[in-house]
């Protein structure tokens, strides 16, 4: 179960970006005690024309929960 949630939040933040974080906030596809930087995929990705919403999709897939911190998360 747990690398199917990494494989969709990946493929949700590489192809919607934002739409795709608003979904994963929402649904269990959230990891426990983690929030998605919503407005960070959408604004980040346009500035640097879709490569930060390239790295955190790749980040999704090595999310670990046990950090301090994970690229486009931070902790409720």
């Amino acid at each position: 179960m747990q690398d199917t949630n990494k494989i969709a939040r990946f493929l949700l933040t590489f192809l919607l970006g934002f739409i795709g974080s608003f979904i994963i906030n929402h649904t269990t596809l959230k990891p426990n005690g983690w929030k998605s930087r919503t407005c960070a995929y959408f604004f980040l990705s346009m500035i640097t024309f879709g490569i930060y919403g390239l790295v955190a999709s790749i980040c999704n897939l090595t999310f670990n929960e046990g950090q301090g911190s994970n690229i486009g998360y931070f902790k409720d």
